[in-house]
């Protein structure tokens, strides 16, 4: 399982032009599912982001939580994360989760989610086309990767 976080002012996810979810200050988090993955890997991966301090406290040091902030915190899957662009120039998706597998786990991290951050969380919709809008705090971003972190 994969993790893109992003430090956000504010974030924006629209389908078909209508506005779905929007933030304020937090995180912004693109979870991809392998197939490999399991319920272990997604409990490992939302205590993680839901506890990641990367925001700045009175010292200018990565200090604070979303919770510590009063942020929010915004979920979109994306099974790009896992593609293998190795050979020829279109990406290939063997190692992205089917949606009946990746599906349930999304769900599954948001809701673990919830429970470590603390704080609001909202969500795009799974397979959908969706566009994002975000004002990325600082730059700061983090990939995380169950399959390097749980060795």
């Amino acid at each position: 399982m994969k993790a893109v976080i992003q430090r956000v002012a504010q974030a924006r996810l629209t389908i078909d032009g209508n506005v779905h979810a929007e933030i304020g200050k937090g995180l912004l988090i693109l979870l991809g599912v392998t197939h490999e993955d399991t319920r272990s890997e997604v409990d490992y991966l939302a205590k993680k982001c839901g506890e990641v301090r990367i925001f700045t406290d009175e010292q200018d040091k990565m200090n604070l939580s979303a919770a510590d902030i009063g942020g929010e915190m915004l979920v979109v899957s994306n099974f790009t994360l896992y593609a293998d662009c190795r050979k020829g120039r279109r990406p290939a998706f063997v190692e992205a989760a089917r949606p009946e597998q990746a599906e349930p786990l999304y769900e599954y991290f948001v809701e673990r989610l919830k429970q470590w951050s603390g704080v609001p969380v909202q969500t795009g919709v799974f397979g959908a086309d969706m566009q994002i809008e975000l004002v990325n705090d600082g730059p700061v971003t983090l990939v995380m990767d169950t399959a390097e972190m749980m060795k």
